[in-house]
């Protein structure tokens, strides 16, 4: 599955992930030496994987839409723990969270999404 097919196939949506979710992926297009990987796994989650082409990581965020109730998906964009901060507390800490590294998990409301945004560009200006 395409991305582009993910979302036109994405019909309900009650909590506003996904205007969020088309936000950050068109924030990834628009990003320096960024190209998107997306991973379906029907039923469990749907993962946009932004990768920086300079960089030694596979990925310097991950957007997931959990689909444990796809009449009510949800968001966590989760970022390496050493290239992001959190001012203002909304994230998690997860040790080994993120691909076997500590990372920094945020449960997407969308009132966060101007935040959001701000920590993917931060994780792509420190990705090496």
């Amino acid at each position: 599955m395409e991305i582009q097919e993910f979302i036109q196939g994405w019909d309900k949506d009650p909590g506003g992930a996904k205007d969020i979710f088309i936000t950050l992926k068109n924030l990834l297009e628009e990003l320096d030496d960024t190209t998107i990987a997306f991973k379906a796994r029907p039923g469990v989650s749907y993962s946009m994987r932004g990768v920086k082409g300079s960089q030694k990581r596979p990925l310097f965020v991950m957007v997931d839409v959990i689909d444990d109730d796809p009449d009510n998906r949800w968001l966590s964009v989760c970022f390496y723990g050493d290239s992001v901060t959190d001012p203002d507390e909304v994230g998690d800490f997860v040790p080994e969270g993120l691909l076997g590294e500590d990372g920094f998990c945020f449960d997407v409301e969308p009132e966060h999404k101007e935040y959001i945004c701000d920590r993917v560009k931060e994780a792509h200006s420190k990705a090496v």
